[in-house]
């Protein structure tokens, strides 16, 4: 089968995953919170981007590769943290960790992941990042943080956007709880999607591995959207940051920030990359659209600035690249491609991407992607 004849967008793929994941896990997976103003705020924000195509320049040889952090990647996104991505696949996190080696992009496997570090270790690449949400206890944040890299991985991301748990009402009126329970609700789901059901008979329903470590005795009363690592973390502050600092010799990045003043000050603290984002939506509601505040963080800070939040495809890349970001993670859309085609899902998403980052290149007159700072914007509507 010619994937790209079946499914040659990412709208293709996130059909096919509805159809073959249990409504929970669907629910799990595309919901924001509160009425889900910044998720379609994130849309319209980047649909109200437009460029300005540029004629005669003759065929052009276009160079996907990007430099971030001192290494040089083969195209200018990577593979986003997402919690218990193992609910949404079997074996998400190896297949998403081996993927992003073959593609010589970073994968970042998230603290809450189903798969703990040690499990990852033989699959990752050169550009393995490991996302933490913080632990109160300074010996367990020690461990984490040499459990991880004793794996290889090299890139540390704290997550500062989650001070306290979201509501996220869509999920909750799902049925899903944290650990998952099998209710008569939640069977009937999933003897409708065979191919889901037996993959986790296989594999077993998932749970955040690696926090089994830490965890003794009987979970508290959480509420349905919290988990279990909520009964670990904290809410950092900005003595936490000085702290990893201190205790972590490789690159660091910052995630979840919005205010240019909380970057220049995250700079100056001695993050190596800042990364832009409003949690695709899922923590706070009355934020503004992410792409919106691109050029203001831009300007405050001189280290190189990640983006997430809405990106569904080339184009939305190459509007980040030109607002001033210098790399763009993706999270929802490599698990619509795992759905939709299991192992082959990750490596077809990326093809698609690369594929309509050159259409879009070419249209733009762009041999290589550091001209895209330069391009003309004109806001729609």
């Amino acid at each position: 089968m010619d994937l790209h004849q079946t499914y040659p967008g990412l709208d293709d793929l996130k059909r096919r995953a509805r159809q073959r994941l249990p409504e929970f896990v669907w629910e799990y997976l595309v919901s924001g919170t509160g009425a889900e103003a910044a998720k379609a705020q994130n849309r319209a924000g980047l649909d109200r981007i437009g460029m300005l195509p540029s004629v005669l320049h003759g065929p052009l040889e276009t160079d996907l590769s990007v430099d971030l952090l001192g290494t040089r990647h083969a195209f200018p996104f990577g593979i986003a943290p997402v919690g218990m991505s193992g609910l949404i696949w079997p074996d998400a996190e190896g297949i998403l960790a081996r993927s992003a080696r073959t593609a010589g992009i970073p994968y970042c496997l998230s603290t809450v992941a189903s798969q703990s570090p040690e499990d990852l270790a033989p699959h990752l690449g050169a550009h393995a990042w490991f996302q933490l949400y913080p632990p109160k206890d300074e010996g367990i944040r020690a461990d984490l943080l040499a459990r991880a890299r004793d794996a290889g991985f090299r890139t540390l991301v704290l997550t500062v956007d989650v001070p306290v748990a979201s509501r996220r009402e869509r999920q909750t009126r799902s049925g899903l709880t944290q650990p998952p329970r099998l209710t008569p609700r939640l069977l009937a789901q999933i003897a409708m999607r065979p191919a889901w059901a037996l993959g986790m008979a296989q594999q077993g329903m998932p749970h955040m591995r690696t926090l089994d470590k830490y965890i003794s005795g009987e979970q508290a009363n959480l509420p349905p959207t919290a988990h279990i690592g909520y009964l670990l973390r904290t809410s950092p502050d900005w003595e936490y940051v000085h702290w990893l600092r201190r205790n972590w010799d490789g690159p660091l990045i910052i995630k979840g920030v919005q205010r240019a003043a909380d970057a220049q000050r995250l700079q100056e603290a001695g993050a190596d990359a800042i990364w832009l984002s409003n949690h695709g939506g899922r923590q706070f509601d009355g934020c503004p659209p992410a792409i919106s505040l691109l050029p203001e963080v831009r300007d405050a800070v001189s280290v190189p600035v990640i983006f997430d939040s809405g990106i569904e495809g080339g184009l939305d890349v190459l509007r980040a690249l030109a607002l001033g970001a210098d790399f763009i993670m993706l999270g929802r859309a490599f698990h619509y491609a795992l759905a939709a085609l299991g192992e082959a899902g990750p490596a077809h998403l990326i093809s698609i991407l690369a594929r309509d980052l050159e259409a879009n290149m070419g249209q733009l007159g762009l041999p290589g992607l550091a001209e895209a700072r330069g391009l003309q914007i004109r806001h729609l509507g």
